[in-house]
């Protein structure tokens, strides 16, 4: 059985655009997989562990919409290793990347383990993410916190 996959990258070190691309090159061709959609690339302040940070060189985001029969394991695994391919350095948490592939939801699934929670813990509260999946799929809902239409008119006010 298949599921419906959202996944959220960003870019803010190197040429992002072309490191967006990269990354959604890669989507398309994961096994048992179909990408379904892709939003327009959003410019958005970087976010550190104390907030906004204008400093920072500042981000490219994107959403993708993806039909998979792989496991949430697998897809997660596949994401990691397409960051490392991209050149994606893990040293410090809340670091300039090259690319960052997070999985925001896998259909109805509800799972927190060592290392991956579903639906995304923080995805609720952060525009970078709503805001591209609201344009690419306008009746989307996030398990445990409703409408994302909701969630973004909140987050605006």
């Amino acid at each position: 059985m298949k599921a419906r996959a959202v996944l959220a990258l960003g870019s803010n070190l190197g040429n992002r655009e072309e490191n967006l691309n990269q990354a959604l090159e890669q989507i398309k061709n994961f096994s048992d997989s179909e990408l379904l959609a892709v939003s327009s690339f959003h410019e958005t302040v970087a976010l550190t562990e104390a907030g906004e940070d204008e400093t920072k060189p500042s981000y490219l985001n994107a959403v993708a919409i993806l039909e998979t029969g792989l496991t949430v394991e697998k897809l997660f695994l596949k994401t990691s290793d397409l960051e490392q391919q991209l050149g994606r350095v893990r040293e410090t948490k809340w670091q300039d990347r090259t690319i960052d592939v997070d999985l925001i939801s896998f259909g109805e699934l509800e799972l927190v383990t060592q290392q991956l929670t579903i639906p995304h813990p923080r995805a609720h509260e952060r525009l970078f993410v709503l805001k591209p999946w609201l344009e690419v799929e306008p009746s989307a809902q996030l398990v445990g916190f409703g409408a994302i239409q909701d969630l973004v008119s909140r987050l605006e006010k």
